[in-house]
């Protein structure tokens, strides 16, 4: 990418790029390129990319096959591949703090995968900011990559041939008991995940965990929390954490299968929070890979 700026933005991950109109038709070059940056630094922010949703669409067919939002899949069963993150309806009015789709997205708010829960989970996810609020409202990463590199030579051999169990149910519930609907429960039931993941690229190792991971495969849950939690308290130590604040124009892409991320938090009944999410489906069940 001799061509293209680029910036490391954390020392673990994560890189600004810039020198290029993402608005322009992407040839498969440049589509390579980026993809060999998502590679290597997980996390690459595009500034000043002011798109729509169509450009936004058309640029992830050329990352790979967009993924279908899984709430409008299960609650209505129709295929949609955008999601809105923030407060702001279709009609253009501002949720307040107390709306139950606002109450919903808080559940963003703690560390995850995107689609971990789903047989295929999400290749990468990519973000585009509208309006963004002037206080809070940035998202946290982390790379479970740096993390397992980390790790013991010990842990690693245990970890290494465990599957985890990723379930949207479990997790959701912590928002609250009807977070849920049953036609959206019953899309989504548990599924197994490699609990160590290899980048095909690059050969990197990262583990895979986050708060839809439920417990490993044959073990009961009291024996599995310790596990799980440690590696997330592993990853998700401050000093490992980059925090994106969010501009308008902004276009975000990161690797759901090495980072974490989670919201941070901001005052819907003050600010308003508009950014439309897809999502490129990953390779095949990580079970495969």
């Amino acid at each position: 990418m001799a061509t293209l700026a680029i910036e490391k933005l954390h020392p673990e991950f994560g890189a600004r790029i810039t020198g290029i109109d993402l608005r322009e038709p992407l040839d498969e070059e440049t589509a390579e390129e980026i993809r060999a940056a998502i590679d290597e630094y997980s996390f690459v922010h595009f500034p000043e990319q002011p798109f729509d949703d169509d450009r936004q669409l058309a640029f992830t067919r050329r990352l790979g096959e967009p993924e279908p939002n899984h709430v409008i899949l299960g609650q209505e069963g129709r295929i949609e591949y955008f999601g809105t993150i923030g407060n702001v309806a279709a009609d253009g009015s501002k949720r307040g703090n107390d709306h139950k789709k606002t109450i919903f997205q808080t559940g963003n708010n703690m560390w995850h995968s995107d689609s971990s829960f789903r047989e295929v989970p999400s290749f990468v996810s990519i973000m585009c900011a509208y309006e963004v609020p002037e206080e809070g409202g940035r998202t946290e990463y982390v790379s479970a990559r740096a993390a397992y590199d980390r790790l013991p030579d010990e842990t690693k051999a245990v970890i290494d041939p465990l599957v985890a169990v990723h379930d949207y149910v479990f997790s959701r519930s912590k928002v609250g008991e009807d977070a849920v609907t049953p036609s959206h429960a019953a899309s989504l039931p548990p599924v197994k995940q490699k609990l160590v993941r290899t980048n095909p690229r690059t050969g990197a190792k990262n583990y895979y965990v986050g708060s839809h991971a439920k417990t490993i495969d044959g073990w009961s849950e009291a024996d599995s929390r310790p596990l799980l939690d440690d590696l997330l308290e592993r990853a998700t130590g401050e000093e490992h954490v980059y925090s994106h604040a969010w501009r308008p124009g902004d276009l975000v892409i990161w690797d759901n299968r090495c980072l974490l991320h989670r919201g941070s938090g901001y005052d819907a009944d003050k600010y308003r929070r508009y950014m439309r999410q897809t999502r490129v489906a990953g390779a095949g069940p990580t079970l495969t890979e």
